[in-house]
């Protein structure tokens, strides 16, 4: 385990610019980005292991009786999942894995890896929330209110999560992040075993 990298789980409402944090985080060359799986058709300029991994629908089924996802959903008619065989082959290798994924697919994650890092990023306020929401230009003012009542909603699964991130500024988030990720490198629990495998150490209570 000591020797494993760590899974790190990032997620939180919208608007809370988990997106931009994540994309600044992935500068680091040593973390590695976790890419969802899906069985839509590629569009144009996407490209297979970079954007998606693309696959068939029988393919996605058999990965899903192999019980190869941490998480898959149907949307649409079409199959998207998080691959558990890319993010554990990275994790074993060493290798930090970056996962953003929404709240619900957090949880289920969490259920099968246990031992990853989740981190729930918040706005510095709910009306800062709302202001960024409002700010994209994108939203009617009936969907407006219904992205804040559900992250209103979200807020309640917080305690589900190791971690609580303010994004006052994508630095200082990312800045903790890192804080968060070295102070978990330095737990007893992760690398008691590469200490006891690696010299014959005699413990007394």
């Amino acid at each position: 385990m000591a020797n494993n990298g760590l899974l790190i789980v990032i997620s939180g409402p919208s608007g809370t610019g988990k997106g931009t944090i994540c994309k600044a985080l992935s500068e680091d060359k040593d973390l590695w980005i976790s890419v969802s799986a899906t069985t839509r058709e590629p569009r144009a300029g996407e490209i297979d292991g970079v954007n998606y991994y693309f696959l068939s629908r029988q393919e996605f089924l058999e990965k899903i009786e192999n019980d190869d996802f941490f998480e898959y959903a149907e949307v649409y008619g079409n199959y998207y999942g998080t691959p558990k065989w890319k993010a554990l082959e990275a994790i074993y290798s060493g290798k930090d894995v970056l996962l953003e994924i929404d709240i619900q697919g957090a949880l289920k994650v969490k259920q099968q890896y246990p031992e990853g890092v989740f981190i729930f990023i918040l706005p510095p306020s709910m009306e800062e929330l709302k202001k960024r929401i409002t700010n994209r230009g994108t939203e009617t003012e009936e969907s407006l209110m219904r992205r804040f009542k559900s992250a209103y909603h979200e807020m309640n699964y917080i305690s589900k999560y190791n971690y609580a991130v303010v994004n006052d500024t994508v630095e200082n988030a990312v800045d903790k992040i890192k804080a968060i990720l070295s102070a978990e490198k330095c737990r007893v629990d992760r690398l008691k075993e590469k200490i006891l495998d690696s010299e014959e150490v005699e413990i007394h209570e």
